[in-house]
């Protein structure tokens, strides 16, 4: 089977859905693979590489042109001109867009998201939101030491001591636990906070402080445990008190890392500007999500801002900020996917009886799957 590998167009995006090493592998299982000129250049993968790992190189015809098309994000008009109907398509294609869903099916394809895998246990190796997650997570800490004015670890020196940097996280997913770790490493103070009381254990096992905002309903606590991994909207009443409480624990960090988002639905508000007002001079806010959104209101899509004194970050797409690892995360999790819908004869079988297989394909020939 021919599968194709474009280059992304989108702006920002410096991921690549192949990588040499799961390229040797589909090679091995007897694919022919084609890698348009330059696609991997901005994970640092020259053309040389993967040709040495088995694929060969050609126009964004040529890899659009094949059976399988495997792609970071969604294709744009332009990139569905060059899809042929009854091509199978593979990417992080926001299961959420039901306008891009509708054109996909349209245009005759067979799309899956990979972002709309179950979170179960069979599907964790495929699993790209947590590998991105993770990858953002770290580049966010390291964004915010850049920008903080002072050092991050308590340092005694012959010109007197400097206290360590205090890190608030909001928001313990993939992305949250990993900058819990990455401050850490780098010497900080943290504290975290998150709707779910089950993340209490592992924020602690990292070294910080979890906040607790109390529960007054069996209702809250209900809806406190999310659904599949993920968290739920919270009650208003519940959403003011950790408002409060975060206000006090903001004016006292340095840095927050804001990482709450809910699948489909727009980010919640977790700092407010009267919280930015009370911020120390020279804070740094990175709001991990600004792209839905944002959980501050001042936070501006793909610009760094200082409102009141304090610096807010708001890269939508952290995980580009770290091309190669991202990349080659992310392609073995298309490489652990594939799996699930290619048989030992290298040729497609999409079993629409597995769960993950179900889940992840929003349209097929004419028909729109996810609504």
């Amino acid at each position: 089977m021919k599968i194709g590998i474009p280059a992304e167009t989108r702006p920002g995006e410096t991921r690549v859905a192949a990588t040499p090493e799961t390229i040797k592998k589909y090679v091995a299982a007897k694919h022919q693979v084609i890698v348009q000129s330059g696609a991997g250049v901005a994970s640092s993968i020259t053309d040389e590489a993967y040709q040495a790992a088995g694929a060969q190189i050609g126009s964004a015809a040529d890899a659009f042109g094949a059976e399988l098309v495997l792609k970071v994000r969604a294709p744009n008009a332009d990139e569905r001109t060059l899809i042929k109907s009854g091509t199978t398509l593979v990417g992080m294609l926001n299961p959420f867009d039901t306008e891009n869903i509708a054109v996909m099916a349209a245009h005759g394809l067979n799309a899956f998201a990979l972002e709309a895998a179950p979170r179960i246990t069979r599907a964790q190796s495929l699993d790209v939101l947590s590998s991105q997650a993770n990858i953002a997570g770290y580049k966010a800490v390291m964004l915010a030491a850049n920008t903080y004015q002072r050092f991050m670890p308590m340092l005694m020196t012959a010109a007197g001591t400097v206290k360590a940097a205090r890190v608030l996280i909001m928001g313990v997913g993939v992305a949250g636990l990993q900058a819990i770790a990455t401050a850490k490493r780098l010497g900080a103070v943290i504290e975290a906070s998150d709707v779910r009381p089950p993340v209490k254990e592992q924020v602690e096992s990292l070294g910080a402080k979890f906040i607790d905002v109390p529960y007054e309903t069996d209702e809250e606590r209900e809806i406190a445990k999310g659904v599949g991994g993920y968290a739920r909207p919270m009650p208003a009443a519940w959403m003011a008190r950790q408002a409060a409480l975060v206000h006090e624990r903001a004016k006292q960090a340095d840095i927050i890392i804001t990482t709450a988002l809910i699948p489909g639905r727009k980010a919640p508000v977790l700092i407010s500007e009267e919280t930015v007002k009370a911020m120390k001079p020279g804070s740094v806010i990175v709001d991990m999500a600004v792209e839905q959104g944002g959980n501050c209101p001042l936070s501006e899509l793909n610009k760094t801002v200082t409102k009141y004194g304090v610096h807010i970050i708001g890269e939508p797409n952290l995980a580009t900020l770290v091309a190669a690892d991202a990349s080659a995360l992310y392609a073995r999790n298309v490489l652990d996917f594939l799996k699930l819908i290619i048989d030992k004869d290298a040729g497609l079988a999409i079993n629409r009886e597995d769960e993950i297989v179900a889940a992840t394909l929003v349209c097929a020939g004419d028909e729109v799957l996810k609504k």
